[in-house]
């Protein structure tokens, strides 16, 4: 795959936090995907890594994907899947959790006294 065929492919921008494993070293990192394609995503973290490092990240519902750098660029860097994933799978719920929806407040759970409402 070349740099034109990536870049082609629909990115969804989101914030999502994964952990990234950097191939030969035990350090699991906390990153921030900022956005996701079936080919790679674009992440942010205080991670050292340079271009074409083995890397596997773990996304929600997907597990463990394995990848490499792509670019990097002061805290941000890209990575290229090993295999195509469907990026809307990471955007459903988790699984084994409450699965009902948040509901809004009803009519009249709001507190009524100005003296009760927090200031921000």
């Amino acid at each position: 795959m070349n740099n034109i065929d990536a870049r082609q492919d629909r990115r969804e921008s989101l914030f999502l936090l994964a952990r990234l494993r950097v191939d030969g070293h035990d350090t699991l990192y906390r990153v921030k995907v900022r956005n996701l394609s079936a080919r790679g995503l674009m992440a942010e973290g205080p991670v050292e890594v340079m271009r074409g490092v083995p890397v596997a990240v773990e996304l929600r519902e997907l597990g463990w994907i394995e990848g490499t750098v792509a670019w990097k660029q002061e805290s941000r860097f890209g990575i290229a899947f090993a295999e195509e994933i469907d990026p809307s799978s990471v955007r459903f719920p988790v699984k084994g959790g409450n699965s009902e929806p948040l509901s809004p407040l009803r009519p009249g759970t709001a507190p009524h006294d100005p003296a009760q409402l927090r200031k921000i």
